[in-house]
């Protein structure tokens, strides 16, 4: 009888709720995009300069977008899980 009780006792649980881990793949999802936002604009012939690795694509949005998945990624952590009573 004492050990069922242990076992329910120690029923494994997990930090994260399902709110938690769905602003991780979001978050997870915008910092991919920002990075694929910021590849491209090289040249094969490094003697040729290619002036597309300075655009607004590549300064400003990408990084922007970047920042803001890292945002996100530190609210799916900090996010409080919903409070339920438990009978």
């Amino acid at each position: 009888m004492g050990e069922k009780k242990r076992k329910e006792a120690q029923k494994p649980t997990f930090i994260f709720e399902k709110k938690n881990y769905k602003w991780f793949f979001i978050g997870l999802a915008f910092i991919t995009i920002g990075f694929i936002l910021m590849a491209g604009g090289g040249s094969d012939d490094p003697n040729v300069f290619d002036p597309s690795i300075f655009s607004w694509r590549r300064i400003r949005l990408a990084p922007t977008i970047v920042l803001i998945g890292f945002g996100i990624q530190v609210y799916a952590i900090l996010a409080k899980p919903n409070k339920e009573k438990k009978s």
